[in-house]
């Protein structure tokens, strides 16, 4: 009897890892952060083991509703945290990877264009529009199944779907589809950038660009717009690294971007979103927690 316990809880087990590569990505395009994504399979797991699921025909299905469940609640409690600190909310977590090396895991992890530049305005969302647009738009999860875990009709879940849909065909979120033209573009404005040329990093900059910096300290979000305000920040950019820094070519969330690693160690993450030939969004992590979490594996 003991053995069939054994058996069975192997069993359980096993068809549930057969699922966490799909809840990962569920979980992270829910809260844009790798920690807590992983928080939130790890609770799936738990829900899982504690529940009799013999009557689960679909157990795919039932556990992204549970990880949607799991994330709505962790939303929730986030955006309670931020009203109450009055705290901007910090920078998506990108996923990196080297451009000559390919990583399944991540690639599954960003798939359908999943950007920063899109989770960023996904993070714009209350939490429910933001599980309903998740679920129903890059998962396709009817909206009979999405409205319990929201608290709603099904035509209303249709409704926070279709606001949050909105929201994002009305923000650029998707960089162009050529990754080598990408890479020129952003190899422009660093080049620019060292050279402290002001009218060649306007000319790749698109006039509405948006610059968002993380550093991790209280207050560090930082955020500036416009091509001249966001070339006369990056003219700092020649001293990305100071002495010693080495600045690589990477994919972040797979489209062009870099890492400056300095003694070994990645010190900061830079995204572009390059759109119509020229650079509509830049994205800085240099957060030292948030970095060494990331795991980045880049020769320094």
């Amino acid at each position: 009897m003991e053995d069939e316990i054994v058996d069975d809880a192997d069993w359980l087990a096993q068809r549930f890892e057969s699922h966490r590569t799909h809840l990962r990505a569920v979980a992270y395009r829910m809260l844009g952060s790798l920690t807590e994504a992983e928080d939130a399979v790890q609770e799936a797991w738990l829900r899982l083991s504690r529940t009799d699921t013999s009557d689960v025909q679909n157990l795919g299905g039932w556990l992204t509703t549970v990880v949607g469940r799991v994330c709505l609640d962790m939303l929730r409690t986030r955006k309670s945290r931020r009203e109450d600190s009055l705290e901007e909310g910090s920078l998506p977590d990108p996923i990196v990877s080297r451009e000559d090396v390919a990583d399944p895991e991540h690639q599954a992890l960003i798939a359908d264009s999943v950007g920063l530049a899109l989770l960023v305005v996904l993070d714009t969302l209350n939490p429910a529009e933001r599980l309903a647009f998740v679920l129903r738009d890059m998962f396709a999860v009817p909206f009979e199944e999405i409205a319990p875990i929201v608290g709603r009709t099904p035509a209303a879940a249709r409704q926070l779907a279709s606001r949050a849909r909105r929201r994002v065909q009305g923000a650029p979120t998707a960089p162009d589809a050529d990754l080598p033209k990408q890479r020129e573009i952003v190899n422009a404005f660093l080049a620019a950038s060292r050279d402290g040329d002001f009218d060649a990093l306007v000319a790749v900059l698109d006039p509405d660009v948006v610059l968002r910096a993380d550093t991790g300290a209280p207050g560090g979000r930082r955020e500036v717009r416009g091509a001249e305000t966001v070339a006369s920040q990056a003219l700092t950019f020649r001293r990305l690294g100071g002495a010693g820094a080495t600045v690589l070519p990477a994919l972040v969330n797979g489209a062009a971007g870099i890492v400056s690693v300095r003694d070994g160690k990645p010190f900061s993450v830079l995204g572009f979103l390059v759109v119509d030939g020229r650079i509509v969004e830049i994205d800085i992590l240099t957060d030292p927690a948030r970095l060494e979490r990331l795991d980045l594996a880049f020769p320094g």
